[in-house]
């Protein structure tokens, strides 16, 4: 399972401030603090800076890349903050967050996911929104890997996000996330599924409660990654317990070394 650490993000309050006063002690310790705790990738959008965003997104990635060697999953809205993160990136192979089939986006960002060797995520959404139904959400995830196929991207270096939404607006939307990641699964079993978990919760009372119990019955349907955050020990724990329970770790090794390093809850 791929966890990739969500709250650098300046959609949140907190971290917002930390990016305007550019408290670099403040951000260097989140990010060490989720490499520590599991974390995969570090997640860092400057995003709410719609003025200066690639200034803050620059300073922000350097503070993160001095502390952790995890890869950054590199995370705007704007093509030219994707392609200034990627290119200043030295952790390994980064994640390129994010592209769709919506044509503009498209258009911009196409060439910088070919160019770049990253993992690519894709959002199953076209110019008509989000659909609703979720063989249409396949269809236009097909559309996604193919094209990007076609033009040398490695087909193990893309990944599709079902798009989780939340259930306080429709109870059919876990099921159509579900339905979303089987389908493309079937279709394309060497790419990723990832999604953003705790969309699904949004609006609910014990968010923590349905977060945890989604991201079980996700992974047991093929999801290979999330965005979560990863302090959250009890669903961190089932993340790990759940990859034993389905032969996806050895000998339960990284169960039982997770265990041992505290990383496990026992109740």
């Amino acid at each position: 399972m791929i966890v990739i650490g969500e709250l650098i993000n300046s959609t949140r309050k907190k971290i917002k401030e930390a990016m305007a006063n550019r408290d670099a002690d403040y951000i260097k310790n989140l990010a060490k603090r989720q490499d520590e705790a599991g974390a995969d990738f570090i997640d860092v959008n400057a995003g709410a800076f719609v003025d200066d965003e690639m200034e803050v997104l620059k300073w922000a990635l350097e503070e993160v890349m001095s502390v952790t060697e995890k890869p950054i999953a590199v995370d705007s809205p704007r093509c030219e903050a994707i392609k200034m993160g990627l290119e200043l990136h030295r952790n390994g192979k980064p994640m390129l967050n994010s592209i769709t089939k919506e044509s503009e986006r498209w258009k911009e960002v196409f060439p910088v996911a070919v160019e770049h060797d990253c993992l690519v995520l894709g959002l199953c959404i076209d110019d008509s929104g989000i659909p609703e139904e979720a063989d249409k959400r396949v269809q236009i995830a097909d559309r996604i890997i193919n094209e990007l196929v076609k033009a040398g991207k490695n087909i193990e270096d893309i990944a599709i996000d079902p798009l989780t939404t939340p259930l306080s607006v429709n109870t059919n939307y876990g099921i159509l996330v579900l339905d979303t990641i089987k389908g493309v699964k079937k279709n394309f079993p060497k790419v990723k599924l990832i999604t953003g978990l705790s969309n699904i919760s949004y609006g609910l009372p014990a968010r923590k409660q349905v977060n945890r119990a989604f991201v079980v019955t996700c992974m047991v349907n093929g999801l290979d990654g999330a965005l979560i955050d990863p302090f959250d020990t009890t669903i961190m724990s089932l993340i790990r317990a759940t990859e034993a329970l389905m032969n996806k770790d050895p000998f339960c090794g990284n169960y039982l070394k997770a265990f041992r390093a505290g990383l496990v809850t026992k109740d």
